[in-house]
C-alpha cells in the first residue's frame, strides 16, 4: 500500500457539466455557451486561447481572467483552500486550468511579469500535468 503526501490535502474535482461540456464538444461557438452557461470556465478558456491565437491580448487576458475565477469560486465551493492538487485528468477542472494558462500567458504578451509568474506557479503547483499540456511546462 503506498501512500501520498499526508500533509497535502485531497485533490479538488470540479463537478461535471455535462450540458455545457457537450455544447462544447460539439463545436458550438464557445461565446455562445459562456453566454448560455457563464459560470463553465472551460467556454471562457477556448474564449481566451482564441483571442491569443488571433492577438487580441486584451481580450485573451479579460476571457481568461472570467474563466480563473468563476472557476476559482467552483474550486472554493468543492472545498479547496487555495492550494493542493487539481487534477489535469479530471475533464472538469480542464476549463479552470487553460484560464489559468491563457491569463498567464495574455499576461506574458502584456508585461505583466509578476501576473505571469504567480499563475504559472499555481498552475504548476496545481498540477504539473496542466503546466505541460498548456505549453507552460
Amino acid at each position: 500500500m503506498t501512500h501520498g503526501n499526508l500533509l497535502e490535502p485531497d485533490a479538488t474535482k470540479l463537478p461535471e457539466r455535462p450540458d455545457a461540456q457537450a455544447a462544447l464538444d460539439a463545436g458550438t461557438d464557445p461565446a455562445e455557451v459562456a453566454a448560455e452557461h457563464p459560470d463553465f470556465s472551460e467556454a471562457w478558456a477556448a474564449l481566451a486561447e482564441r483571442a491569443l491565437g488571433e492577438d487580441e491580448v486584451v481580450a485573451a487576458y479579460a476571457y481568461a481572467r472570467t474563466g480563473y475565477h468563476r472557476g476559482l469560486d467552483q474550486l472554493r465551493r468543492a472545498g479547496w483552500k487555495g492550494f493542493g492538487p487539481v487534477p489535469w485528468a479530471h475533464r472538469p477542472n480542464q476549463g479552470f486550468l487553460r484560464a489559468l494558462a491563457a491569463l498567464a500567458k495574455a499576461a506574458g504578451r502584456i508585461g505583466e511579469s509578476e501576473e505571469y509568474e504567480r499563475c504559472t506557479k499555481l498552475l504548476t503547483e496545481s498540477d504539473p500535468a496542466a503546466a505541460d499540456a498548456t505549453g507552460l511546462g
